[in-house]
């Protein structure tokens, strides 16, 4: 597997625990742990986005060269 694949892997299984913990939050009185959690995986998934991101550009610039 390469790391295209491993990333968008990643991506996938963090936006699965982000959905997760989404819909197990409580109507009401949500815990600080919890949000923090939700933004955890947010920042996760967005590093993830952007390294992925990156390595596309990479690839289609030596592509093109």
């Amino acid at each position: 597997m390469d790391r295209e694949e491993e990333l968008q892997k990643a991506i996938e299984a963090l936006e699965a625990q982000l959905r997760d913990r989404e819909a197990s939050l409580p109507a009401h009185s949500v815990r600080p742990d919890q949000v923090l959690a939700i933004e955890e995986l947010e920042t996760a998934i967005e590093g993830k986005r952007k390294e992925l991101a990156e390595l596309r550009k990479q690839k289609q610039g030596s592509s093109v060269a």
